[in-house]
């Protein structure tokens, strides 16, 4: 595809879009070898635009999230430099990157962000290594030591069982409950959140690996009930509070988050879960079947975002 940009006369070379995430089950576990149930998120994402020229390199940053993106996004660029072992000087033309995915909000967008941008240099010539260990790498850069799922489902841009070290399960044929995701209203730090959930281990051995059980028993039954055809919301409910209750153990679940749970379940939710790594973010919230979420307090409907529609899958 090509055309033309209005503010640059140089001609659209490429370019694509990279999802967000949100992840049923299996987070922080995922770290540590264990499985996770995490889908692409289309309504989210960040889309890349290149116009080649031999002008020296431009940047620029739009969309409803750019504030957020324009704080770092040199300090991330000049990493890839140094990685790749380019001089600034050496990349030409302009990228426009528009940015449709909240940063700190359990999403994914470190990823996206990763992914995009080490996708900008592979079609530049730049990068011939693995696009997911070097997009691992500098998401590594966000968060520390990160497991990889969100980098896999950015890239791929498909639902699949994510484990470290093996290859990934993609999901074809699968149902989902009525799910949604809406913001708490605070900030999650990811590796502040992989910190505490790290310093059980330190403070009480025996229950980190009980609630390390825990999520992966939520893991197992949700991979059965999303094989099923006849699961109901009663089981969907008890998988998806067991994962519930490890994010609680964890010390995950901040007051202001806790008070968006209990107004989605005044509104009528039968069960709602951190997603991402907690302390904020987003929370998965499970409705009836047969509930036209249409018909509830219109201050909260217009807030859900669902995620079982099938433009998400």
């Amino acid at each position: 595809m090509a055309t033309k940009n209005e503010n640059n006369p140089s001609e659209l070379t490429f370019e694509y879009k990279v999802p967000g995430k949100w992840i049923l089950s299996g987070e922080h576990t995922v770290i540590r070898g264990s499985e996770a149930l995490v889908f692409p998120l289309t309504s989210r994402y960040l889309q890349f635009r290149y116009f080649k020229s031999d002008q020296h390199f431009t940047l620029s940053i739009g969309g409803q999230y750019k504030g957020d993106l324009e704080l770092f996004i040199w300090s991330v660029i000049e990493k890839y430099l140094n990685e790749l072992n380019i001089k600034r000087d050496q990349l030409k033309g302009h990228l426009d990157i528009q940015s449709e995915i909240q940063f700190g909000a359990g999403m994914g967008a470190s990823a996206t962000l990763a992914v995009g941008l080490s996708q900008f240099f592979s079609l530049l010539g730049y990068l011939n290594s693995d696009l997911f260990e070097f997009s691992k790498k500098i998401e590594d850069l966000f968060h520390g030591e990160s497991s990889g799922v969100d980098v896999a489902v950015a890239l791929n841009a498909q639902p699949l069982i994510f484990k470290r070290g093996r290859p990934n399960q993609f999901l074809t044929n699968y149902k989902l409950a009525q799910l949604c995701i809406s913001y708490s209203g605070i900030r999650g730090v990811t590796k502040d959140c992989v910190d505490q959930v790290k310093s059980l281990l330190i403070l009480d051995p025996a229950k980190y690996q009980a609630v390390d059980q825990k999520m992966s028993a939520s893991v197992q039954l949700l991979k059965e009930l999303i094989n099923r055809d006849s699961a109901t919301d009663i089981e969907w409910s008890e998988a998806l509070n067991l994962a519930q209750s490890c994010f609680v153990d964890w010390g995950l679940v901040p007051n202001q988050a806790q008070k968006h749970i209990d107004h989605l379940v005044t509104a009528g939710a039968i069960s709602c879960k951190m997603t991402g790594s907690g302390g904020g973010g987003y929370i998965l919230s499970l409705w009836p079947q047969h509930l036209n979420l249409d018909q509830i307090d219109a201050s909260l409907s217009q807030q859900l975002i669902k995620v079982n529609r099938p433009e998400c899958k």
